[in-house]
């Protein structure tokens, strides 16, 4: 069976690597609790109840369409529609075209966002067949009049990246259950990682500002990887009960 994803391809580079996926995780994650659908979250309950679990489950799709065959892929994307459709009858409404549509490109925006924080920039190819790669998949989940290529994605992304954002009653409950689940130093250190890969809208919306000298600790953060401690960081950062989810992230290191 073929691939969704060529071998070597960028988007195999960064869903293979645990530290990217939790850094586009946390961007998602801030940007979307400010996103004026992230009522359909709260109406299942779900994300109040076990916002890490979710974002995890989330996540795992994103990997299993990553790194499925064409077979698989297309049977998660089915699978995700599935569970839309199911969410929508039980609430008597349809999900937003314009929801599906900015799901995906923060998806897209935080994926280019953590891979350039931890390694390095994208090349321009890197950065069409990224945006070529989210676009099947948005068209695998029915979002329509996608566009064609990474500078008009680029540039519709930068024009609606604040049309559809709030601080809202859903925002205030949602950062309430990460700081339950978390804890405080861990919830302060997951808003130091959102202040370092939000834009700067969802900067001020969330009031997120970084330590001084915080870009600092990335360099700092690659030298303790290349040592060996990579496993004692995801130990002290990452709760208890999410260190096997995270471990099962890391299928391929990005270099």
């Amino acid at each position: 069976m073929s691939a969704f994803t060529h071998e070597n391809s960028i988007v195999r580079k960064i869903w293979g690597d645990a530290d990217v996926i939790l850094l586009i995780a946390a961007g998602a994650a801030a940007e979307y609790s400010l996103h004026r659908s992230v009522d359909w979250l709260a109406f299942t309950g779900s994300i109040l109840n076990d916002p890490i679990g979710r974002i995890f489950e989330t996540v795992g799709f994103a990997q299993h369409i990553a790194f499925g065959s064409e077979q698989q892929s297309n049977a998660t994307l089915t699978r995700i529609n599935t569970i839309h459709k199911a969410v929508e009858r039980k609430r008597g409404l349809s999900i937003p075209d314009w929801a599906h549509r900015d799901v995906l490109y923060l998806m897209m925006d935080y994926s280019e966002r953590a891979f350039t924080l931890l390694h390095r920039p994208l090349t321009a190819e890197e950065q069409e067949g990224l945006y070529q790669y989210m676009r099947r998949v948005g068209e695998g989940l029915e979002i329509r009049a996608l566009p064609a290529s990474y500078p008009e994605w680029r540039q519709h992304r930068d024009t609606v990246l604040t049309e559809n954002l709030a601080h809202s009653a859903h925002t205030v409950e949602l950062m309430k259950s990460f700081r339950r689940d978390l804890g405080p130093w861990r919830f302060q250190l997951l808003r130091q990682v959102q202040s370092l890969i939000t834009p700067e809208p969802v900067q001020k919306l969330l009031g997120l500002k970084p330590l001084p000298g915080l870009n600092q600790a990335l360099p700092f953060y690659r030298l303790l990887v290349a040592s060996g401690l990579r496993s004692i960081i995801q130990k002290t950062v990452i709760p208890p009960g999410h260190r096997t989810a995270v471990q099962s992230l890391d299928l391929s290191r990005a270099t």
